[in-house]
């Protein structure tokens, strides 16, 4: 079904809400690269005019409470939340868009968001012709995309998939760390087909491709599980995260990112480590790049390419993998802003 129906008089507008913050200033460059207009908003009116003065010419909307927030996305095609913790904002930029006709997605890590960004928003998404979208990003969206490309359209068969996202080092964001702070509900992972609290096991050793090598990994879902369970149906869902970036992480004395080119990126690298047993097979799809902030904005601004121009399968609340031709997505980004392999096998059938 062609999800654009209500966006032919906003065409090109995006609201880009948190435009200010360090993801939010990616996707702008993103959306102006890609020949979008952004429309920058959030409720800092003196960092949005910031964000203005970069940018002459844009339209800068505030959103310091409701009324101004439903303002803020009228006439805009689609709204790209990246101002979290999402537990706080997506409901309410959620609906707003929702109201307006126009397209939400987001980039939350966050599965209690994305659970209830599912739940609240759904009905009235399908019922308006538009997708809502959440986590769309290097942790959710990256990795759903990776296992749905491996799965294609088979509709049954996926015995487990197994994410290992592997990080040389995490310099965090402010809006990570208060994310951190907020997000204090028990993860996730899926056993036997269905949602159950993680009980985490003792770390493990991964090989990762260099530059990262072996690494010692623990169990932390993030939203990706959310969102692979469900469209893929995979009677075993688990998530493994590098430890030493993750004590990084939860150090208050670790920087945050700092440019080192002319678009703003870390040199902080990454790979994206997909296991998905298929039949008795076990197949591997892999990403790789550089600066898990900035590689969010080329997905999640791909994202809404594909929605504007109708390259999508369905309305309502979706995964990334649901929505969207997973492998011909994947490529559109390859290799640059990442290497991507989705041809390897790695297991022989089962005996």
């Amino acid at each position: 079904m062609n999800a654009s129906r209500s966006t032919s008089r906003a065409h090109g507008r995006v609201l880009v809400h948190g435009a200010y913050g360090h993801t939010g200033r990616f996707v702008i460059d993103e959306l102006v690269r890609r020949g979008l207009e952004p429309v920058p908003s959030g409720r800092d009116a003196e960092r949005l005019a910031e964000v203005g003065r970069r940018y002459p010419g844009v339209e800068v909307r505030p959103t310091g409470d409701a009324e101004s927030l439903g303002r803020a996305v009228e006439g805009v095609a689609a709204v790209v939340n990246c101002a979290g913790p999402f537990l706080d904002t997506a409901g309410p930029v959620a609906a707003a868009a929702v109201r307006a006709g126009a397209h939400y997605l987001d980039v939350t890590a966050e599965q209690a968001s994305v659970r209830a960004t599912y739940r609240e928003h759904g009905d009235a998404a399908a019922a308006a012709g538009v997708v809502v979208l959440p986590a769309m990003a290097f942790y959710g969206g990256l990795a759903d995309l990776l296992a749905s490309a491996v799965v294609g359209g088979r509709t049954g068969g996926v015995e487990a998939i197994t994410v290992a996202m592997g990080l040389d080092r995490w310099w965090p964001t402010e809006g990570t760390r208060i994310t951190g702070e907020r997000n204090t509900a028990r993860r996730l992972v899926v056993a036997d087909g269905r949602l159950a609290p993680l009980d985490a096991a003792a770390p493990r050793i991964w090989d990762f491709p260099a530059p990262l090598g072996r690494q010692k990994v623990v169990d932390l879902p993030f939203s990706e599980v959310i969102t692979m369970h469900r469209h893929l149906g995979a009677r075993r869902i688990v998530s493994h995260l590098s430890e030493a970036p993750l004590n990084e992480l939860r150090d208050p004395t670790t920087p945050g990112p700092e440019a080192t080119d002319e678009t703003g990126r870390s040199d902080q690298r990454f790979a994206v480590d997909v296991r998905v047993l298929l039949d008795g097979v076990e197949h591997r799809a892999l990403a790789t790049g550089r600066d898990i902030y900035a590689v969010t904005a080329p997905l999640v601004v791909e994202a809404v390419a594909r929605l504007l121009d109708g390259r999508s399968h369905a309305v309502g609340a979706v995964a990334p993998g649901e929505v969207f031709d997973a492998a011909d997505f994947l490529a559109a980004l390859s290799p640059e802003p990442l290497a991507v392999d989705l041809s390897e096998v790695v297991g022989a059938p089962r005996r």
